[in-house]
Formats: structure tokens, sequence, C-alpha cells
């Protein structure tokens, strides 16, 4: 049985975790500071999980310099549960804001960028959500597609022309990393491909989705965002809890919202406000998966040189990856999905490998040597590596003289 240190996980998620971090959660499990008792057998509201659930809020907020007019919430119900929740919640604090009688209510406009399969879906059940409940009923809002790159099978981003935001959306929604084709919103303005925030409308909210890419590298213009919401299961802890980033002004009663008309109410696990005002405990949270997340967070600022740290690390696994596969594409060994090179991923690097039953041999010979999972998501097949913060520059060297040895057959 192979140990460990001999297997190069690229996982899509859930994904690798540091070795240190699982070690460390493994004492907790079983007695967590000498208290006796396991972290997940502990009071959710109990003077141990308090002090671990407030140490994580306040090591994310100084990793990622979140702005003090932002509440983080730790939930559950993963990025798909927020495709609802952003909805919802922003239908509320839009009508509170627009408290006009019934009959003069306009269904607000909500607009979607979309760029892959994740956006997609937030696109839909946006939609679902909006059907008319009785048909003497209106719609509680106009989702609408403000962007989109599906007639590209979603291998590039939108050029800044191709952009049409309403200037009285409810709010814009984006997503930054797509997981299954590998598509990622570069983090400089003056790139092409570029997440053009100087187009978003005054007074417009922006909620992104950045599930596979949180905590890899800075968040652009985090104060220009409205929501920012990331499943753990990538880069900061185990599956099971989701992270919320969102402005204060948007933690509203939408109770009061609903009695209005017009808007429905909210799921009481997911109105933010409630959430917020019970500091994430309002009811029994995933105690464990906060736990860890906590670990890997003093990890990363304790040895990994904080976000700076991982921005520098996770950009030179990309490019050594990316190289090396330009170099075999340009031998007509391998094709990249993603043709526009700075939308290419840092987090999920897709790429076909050329030639009837190759790629089942590349796969065969990269089990052997202990790559694990890189065989591509069920929708689109090919090869996925993902790349995320607990995969080491070491595993990146490997895979990348497996691709050159493969590759010069």
């Amino acid at each position: 049985m192979p140990t460990r240190e001999q297997v190069h996980n690229f996982a899509a998620g859930p994904s690798p975790l540091p070795t240190t971090v699982l070690e460390e959660a493994a004492l907790g499990l079983l007695n967590y500071e000498e208290t006796g008792m396991g972290i997940c057998e502990l009071s959710h509201r109990g003077k141990e999980f308090k002090a671990v659930i407030e140490g994580a809020e306040a090591d994310l907020r100084a990793l990622l310099s979140i702005p003090e007019n932002y509440t983080i919430l730790f939930t559950q119900g993963g990025g798909t549960g927020q495709f609802s929740a952003v909805l919802l919640n922003l239908l509320s604090a839009h009508r509170l804001a627009n408290p006009v009688p019934a009959e003069e209510f306009k269904p607000p406009v909500v607009d979607y960028v979309v760029t892959g399969s994740w956006s997609s879906k937030a696109y839909s059940e946006a939609q679902r959500l909006s059907l008319p409940p009785f048909p003497s009923c209106p719609s509680f809002s106009e989702p609408r597609i403000a962007a989109s790159t599906k007639s590209t099978n979603w291998t590039r981003l939108p050029s800044k022309e191709e952009y049409n935001f309403n200037k009285d959306a409810a709010y814009i929604y984006y997503c930054e990393n797509e997981t299954i084709n590998g598509i990622e919103f570069p983090p400089k303005p003056e790139d092409d491909s570029a997440f053009p925030f100087d187009l978003v409308p005054e007074g417009v909210n922006l909620v992104a989705d950045y599930s596979s890419s949180f905590i890899s590298r800075p968040i652009p213009n985090i104060e220009k965002h409205a929501v920012i919401y990331a499943g753990a299961q990538k880069n900061l802890g185990p599956s099971g809890v989701t992270v919320l980033i969102i402005r204060n002004d948007l933690l509203v009663d939408t109770t009061q919202a609903s009695k209005l008309g017009c808007v429905p109410p909210v799921p009481i696990t997911y109105e933010w406000k409630i959430l917020a005002d019970n500091g994430s405990l309002y009811n029994t949270p995933p105690t464990f998966p906060i736990y860890v997340s906590a670990l890997v967070l003093k990890h990363l600022i304790s040895e990994k040189g904080g976000l700076q740290g991982l921005e520098k690390t996770n950009k030179a696994k990309a490019e050594l990856l990316y190289q090396t596969l330009d170099d075999a594409e340009s031998k007509g060994k391998v094709k990249l999905v993603v043709r526009e090179k700075s939308a290419r991923s840092w987090m999920n690097v897709t790429f076909t490998i050329e030639g009837e039953g190759q790629e089942k041999k590349f796969l065969e010979g990269a089990e052997k040597r202990g790559f694990r999972q890189l065989k591509g998501h069920r929708s689109v097949g090919g090869i996925r590596a993902s790349i995320y913060n607990a995969v080491t520059l070491d595993s990146i060297n490997l895979l990348c003289e497996y691709i050159k040895e493969f590759c010069g057959k």
C-alpha cells in the first residue's frame, strides 16, 4: 500500500489538505486541548469551540484584509446552497430599500455572468426560484444573462465589450474560477479577460462565488463586492462548511421584507442576518470542518507566508505546468482546453491527450507513479490536474517530468 508521501493527489474537490494539519486534527478528534473530549464531542456553544470559530474568523479577516464593515459567517449547504440564499436575501434587501405598495412593485433584474458549469447552475437556480408561485402572482425577479461564453464551450472569458450590465439590477453575479473547464478571471486589471469592475453600475451589489479559488491569492477589489462565498473543500478545509463574507448593510430582516409583499420568505438557516446575529451558531454548525479550517488558516499564516506567499507559490506551480503542456502541445501530443492564456485557471488545469487510446495509457501510467484523480469531469472528459494550495511544487515537478516522458514516446 502506498504511503501518503508516495501519493500526489490532484483531486478537484474534496481536495488534499496539509499533512501536518491533518495530524493535529487527528489529535484534536480524540482529545482537544487536554479536555479529555474530542472536538466533535464539545458543545458548539461552549468556550472551547467559541474560541475556535472566533479564531478562524480573525485569521481569515487578517489573511484576506477583509474590511470591518463586512461580516464573516460559517454555514452549511455548500456553494450550491448559496445559489438560492444569494437570490433570496438580496431580493429582501432590495425590497426593503424599495418599499413601494405591492401593486406598484416591479420585479428587479438580477444579472448573471455565465462562464461555465457553476455559473450556469447559479443562473438556473435563480430562474427556478423566480417562477411565479401562482398563476395570478408576478415573478419575484427577472434573471438575466449579462455576459456568456457558452458559444465557445466555456473555453474563454468575455471581452469587456461583451458585458451588458443593467443599471437597476438588484445584483450582479460571477464565478471567479470554473473548475470543470479550468477558467479563472485573472487578477490584473490590465489583462483582457479581467473582470470589468469599472463597468459595474454604481449602487449595484456585486456577488462572487470563490469556492474553488478561495485563499489561493488576494481577492481583487474585495471592497467592491457585496457578497463573497466559498465552499471550504478546495483550499480551506473538509467539505461541509461554507464561508460567507457579507457587507453589513445586506444583513436584513427577510421576514419584514416578505411582509411588504412580492418577495418570498427565506428559510431560517439561509437568512444571513439570523446567522450573523448568532455568530454562525444559530443551530449546530459543522464543528469538525470549522476546526480543521481554523488549523489550515493558522498553517497558512505561520508556515506559508500568508496570502502573498500562497500567491507566489501557486503562480509558480501554474506557470510550470502550463509551460510543460504548451511544449507538449507544440509537439501535437496534448491540447489545452482553455485557449486564452490569461483566462487559464491557477487551480484547475485541463487538457486532452491526443491520439486514440492515449488518454487511457496516460492515466494508467500516472496511477503507477502515484498521481491520483487526474481524470477530467465526467461531463467533459479529458485530464484535469487540480493544483490547490496543499499540492506542492514537488508534486508539480514530478507530474511535469511524467508529461515530458509520456509525450516523448
